[in-house]
């Protein structure tokens, strides 16, 4: 396993990596679909020509200009996705005393703390640098798990902070909503000009193939790409966390309680965040839930738990 130096330097590559193959690969696809649709036409008119060459180039801009929006502005939406609540020291005493504890032992940045209002046992980090992330933690796991416990999932989530494993998540989960919400927009503006007065059916096919192309990436390729994101990010979590508190013990239990319930409803509709919680946060029938071991959400909770008890013994 790479040290944690190493993965926060693999992190840094890993994010230029997809923010040059979203919207590259959305181009091409985009390219490829009006080609095979248009024929050999396309290249014998040069109107057709000039139009299918130029699309790729639009489609990227449009593509860097989100995440370049993201990139500053999707911890929010993310946040508000999630129906999380900032909190103060007033309200939370007890988790600022520990969220501040263990930023102090990794020379660490406080972070903006956010409650969600779900019953659950779930949490995650988000942002895009120490300097400008946050923790949110459900009511639940505040309230359901012992201080210790509670502690341990703290840290592994400040680990993802200081892995700088939330910027390389906001950009993929950046870019995986953006082509879904992008797909299902054009496929009501497609079918809101095909049954409109003026009857432009030529106006409607191109949002509804552009609907496609976007909901083709957002389902199937772009989470092909996150399979750049490591998938060993959990296990250097749980590490470095169990390595704040001295307690590996502790956050295997707390992995064991969430296990047990860790949907998060506000999320349902929201699958592509299920990579940033600490365990799969949808609910189990969800086709995304079915497939998230495919799609490299997070390893087996087992194992987690396994490796830690096995770090404890050497405690």
């Amino acid at each position: 396993m790479a040290t944690t130096y190493q993965h926060i330097e693999q992190n840094k590559h890993r994010t230029w990596l997809l923010v040059a193959l979203f919207p590259v690969v959305f181009a091409m696809l985009t390219w490829g679909v009006f080609f095979v649709l248009l024929g050999g036409a396309s290249l014998q008119d040069p109107g057709l020509s000039a139009t299918l060459y130029a699309l790729p180039v639009l489609c990227w801009i449009v593509a860097m200009i989100w995440i370049a929006v993201s990139y500053f502005t999707g911890d929010k939406l993310l946040l508000n996705s999630a129906d999380a609540i900032p909190v103060t020291r007033q309200d939370q005493p007890e988790i600022y005393r520990l969220v501040e504890n263990l930023c102090m032992s990794r020379g660490l940045p406080l972070p903006r703390i956010y409650i969600m209002d779900d019953e659950s046992l779930n949490a995650f980090a988000t942002g895009r640098d120490p300097q400008h992330a946050s923790v949110a933690l459900t009511k639940g796991i505040v309230k359901k798990l012992e201080r210790a416990e509670l502690e341990g999932v703290i840290a592994h989530e400040l680990s993802h902070i200081e892995n700088r494993d939330i910027r390389l998540m906001l950009i993929t989960v950046a870019g995986i909503s953006f082509f879904t919400f992008a797909g299902e927009l054009c496929f009501r503006l497609g079918m809101a000009s095909r049954y409109s007065r003026s009857n432009k059916t030529s106006g409607a096919g191109l949002f509804l193939v552009l609907g496609v192309i976007c909901w083709l990436y957002g389902l199937v390729f772009a989470p092909l790409i996150r399979l750049a994101v490591s998938r060993q990010r959990e296990y250097l979590a749980d590490a470095t966390g169990a390595l704040m508190t001295r307690n590996p013990q502790a956050l295997a239990n707390a992995l064991r309680k969430i296990s047990s319930d860790s949907r998060v409803e506000a999320l349902d509709k929201r699958a592509s965040m299920a990579a940033m919680c600490i365990e799969n946060p949808l609910e189990k029938q969800n086709l995304f839930s079915a497939f998230s071991g495919l799609m490299a959400t997070h390893p087996p909770i087992e194992k987690r738990i396994a490796a830690l008890e096995e770090m404890n013994r050497g405690y």
